[in-house]
């Protein structure tokens, strides 16, 4: 059976416009206009995905985020026209798995669909089976009294920052973490450092496990939003 989406969205074209997409994508799409009904929805058939807009009549689409975060794994995207960068990160610190800003291309939104699927769908396949097969990446596996990391049977010595910035990506693979949170992390003194300086660690940290592991890519740059930790094969990630 295909995927299904719930659209919350308020305004009329928009989620026409998301619907068609959708369907002619391939999916199931039921529409809600509001936080009501789009719960009401939640109860009668638990989604696939869920597209969020933030302003809805009722209230604010973080607020149902957060509630659905609480009690579901569900995919969550944002769709919304406040894209200054408290917006976008907050959406993503409440357990958002994606952000799209308005004025937006359906194709753009229906491509994040379909990979926000797969992630979650390798995720969940991964969590079930407890273990690799064949046709699961390895498992990356960190030692916090060591600072190391191991893959494929290599180990990788860190430093006590890399390490907890790994940590930190490791605890929720495919979930996009702020600058801020990443900071928070790595600084236990709270001591003021700048986004930079956390582009800098990542990059070290990614020309660390490239030469280790010439085949995997492990970090992913989200453009104004982040990172997240998404392994997959180096000719994937071209």
């Amino acid at each position: 059976m295909s995927a299904s989406l719930l659209i919350v969205e308020d305004e009329p074209r928009l989620q026409s416009l998301l619907a068609d997409y959708a369907v002619h994508a391939g999916y199931r799409a039921r529409t809600c206009n509001s936080l009501a009904a789009a719960r009401q929805a939640f109860v009668d058939e638990t989604p696939d995905l869920v597209l969020l807009d933030v302003m809805l009549p009722d209230g604010s689409g973080l607020d149902l985020c957060r509630e659905l975060r609480n009690r579901s794994s569900v995919p969550i995207i944002i769709v919304s026209a406040r894209v200054d960068e408290l917006d976008r990160l907050l959406g993503l610190e409440l357990g958002a798995d994606d952000y799209v800003c308005k004025p937006f291309s359906p194709r753009e939104v229906m491509a994040r669909v379909k990979a926000v699927l797969r992630r979650h769908a390798g995720h969940t396949a991964s969590a079930a089976s407890g273990a690799a097969d064949e046709d699961s990446p390895p498992a990356l596996a960190l030692h916090s009294e060591a600072l190391t990391c191991s893959f494929q049977g290599q180990t990788l010595q860190l430093t006590p920052v890399e390490f907890a910035l790994l940590a930190l990506l490791a605890r929720h693979p495919g979930h996009i973490h702020s600058r801020q949170r990443i900071m928070d992390a790595m600084y236990a003194d709270h001591r003021v450092v700048s986004d930079r300086t956390v582009d800098s660690h990542v990059r070290k940290l990614r020309q660390k496990m490239a030469t280790s592991w010439p085949d995997w890519r492990f970090i992913e740059s989200v453009y104004g939003a982040g990172y997240r930790l998404e392994l997959t094969a180096a000719d994937d990630a071209q």
